[in-house]
């Protein structure tokens, strides 16, 4: 189990190889979603009953990480929900679906496995979006990171994030972003 929640807790490359820059998520002041884990799952569980997410279970991290906690929750063998969280309240910062590609006649019936809970990730961030248009968006946006170590698309206050490792795995994630009034409305003009 820890493997995939390495891979999925590993600062994200930037396109520049010259610089590594730390997930948003890690940054001191990193925006949290008005919910914790336990409400999450509460919720995700109540809109989506036939995909089910076990309870999340504590990771150890470094402890240089004093106001991060990272939790997993295992889905089946290749498929993986993760969350870094606000360290006391357990307010989510980032959450995501991470799957694990099997060889094999089963592949396919995994991958579109992978992408029902993703979908439904997207629905619980915004519930505005009926089961198709979540699709529709999962799908531009894997599209768009696809063979892409690290893409990130931002929609109103939630930013997407898409992490394709190929053969070794692809994570999906859900974002909070801070929102800020441009200067101009700052000043009144």
């Amino acid at each position: 189990m820890m493997l995939p929640a390495a891979m999925v807790w590993a600062d994200p490359p930037t396109d520049s190889a010259s610089t590594l820059q730390a997930a948003p998520y890690l940054l001191a002041g990193a925006p949290t979603f008005d919910m914790n884990i336990t409400q999450f799952r509460e919720k995700f569980s109540a809109e989506n009953p036939k995909l089910p997410i076990n309870e999340f279970r504590a990771i150890d991290s470094n402890a240089d990480e004093i106001n991060l906690m990272r939790a997993a929750s295992k889905i089946n063998e290749n498929l993986y929900a993760s969350a870094a969280l606000e360290r006391g309240t357990l307010k989510i910062k980032s959450i995501q679906i991470t799957w694990l590609p099997i060889q094999g006649p089963e592949q396919k019936a995994a991958r579109a496995k992978a992408n029902e809970y993703m979908a439904a990730l997207v629905r619980t961030f915004t519930p505005s979006l009926s089961k198709p248009q979540s699709v529709t968006k999962l799908n531009k946006l894997l599209g768009n990171g696809k063979n892409k170590r690290y893409y990130a698309q931002t929609d109103g206050a939630i930013r997407y994030v898409v992490a394709d490792n190929g053969e070794k795995g692809l994570t999906f994630a859900v974002e909070p972003i801070k929102l800020t009034l441009s200067e101009t409305l700052n000043n009144g003009e």
